[in-house]
């Protein structure tokens, strides 16, 4: 049972959350919400430590379509980085800022950039393009990310300037129309840089806040250097670019791992 560890670690973090924000909002949304994140990511992590093919894809799925439809465009509320600035320019701690607070900011100290591999539902669909593995050395053009950061605070505080009206509806619509946008320019960007996670490298903002804390992240992939050959697979299947035979924290790389294993599947000697 001792390898079932971590799975079991993972929900009983996810439902210390829930009940926190349960009983100090009191609001059982929280309890249910935070209850079905921890199961579906502990599940994932079951499936994988059983080498159930599909693992991360299942808990990809339940994460992402449960944040993309239900609380998305049910429930109406603007999970992107402008939900985030939003519900912060307001003052108020609810929906975006909770879910920025726990996957995002603080949530990366422990897990790293699991959220990348394991929930996002914008690499849920860009992981089923052909180009899994990088088919073309990285591009030195990472500075965009951090235009695409700068403009979605820019945005909104543009919106609370010229006292916008129906500012919650104009959040609605900036989730569907960023969301369309995102899509779009991670496939055509996959196929130009033969790259699924080529929008992941180059263009998301939310990397900005993934990137620093993940730096520190308790969970990461390590190398038996006893055991480890040098064969190089694991560098040819790691869809980020990540040096895993370097234990440093300032491996190249380092702080984009997404916690996907497939460095860990392809070893020949269990090295990692």
């Amino acid at each position: 049972m001792k390898k079932y560890w971590l799975p079991a670690a993972m929900l009983v973090l996810f439902e210390a959350i829930a009940v926190t924000l349960w009983l100090s909002k009191d609001n059982l949304f929280y309890l249910f919400n935070f209850s079905y994140i921890g199961i579906s990511i502990s599940l994932g992590i079951y499936l994988f430590i059983r080498k159930y093919r599909y693992a991360r894809r299942i808990a990809q799925l339940l994460v992402g379509c449960y944040m993309l439809i239900y609380l998305g465009l049910v429930c109406g509320e603007n999970m992107q980085i402008e939900g985030f600035w939003y519900y912060l320019f307001t003052g108020v701690f609810e929906a975006a800022t909770i879910h920025y607070a726990v996957a995002k900011i603080f949530g990366p100290l422990i897990f790293g950039r699991g959220w990348c591999g394991y929930a996002c539902w914008t690499a849920m669909v860009l992981d089923y393009l052909p180009y899994k593995v990088p088919d073309k050395p990285r591009k030195n053009i990472g500075w965009i990310r951090y235009i695409t950061f700068a403009v979605s605070p820019l945005f909104v505080a543009a919106l609370f300037l010229c006292h916008a009206g129906k500012i919650e509806r104009i959040m609605f619509w900036a989730f569907i129309i960023g969301n369309v946008l995102y899509y779009a320019v991670g496939i055509v960007l996959a196929f130009i840089c033969k790259d699924n996670r080529a929008f992941c490298k180059y263009i998301c903002p939310i990397t900005i806040f993934l990137k620093p804390m993940s730096y520190f992240s308790l969970l990461r992939v390590r190398c038996d250097k006893e055991k480890c050959i040098s064969c190089g697979k694991c560098k040819k299947v790691c869809p980020m670019d990540v040096d895993m035979t370097d234990n440093s924290r300032k491996r190249k790389n380092g702080t984009e791992c997404i916690l996907c294993y497939e460095c860990v599947k392809n070893c020949p000697k269990d090295a990692l």
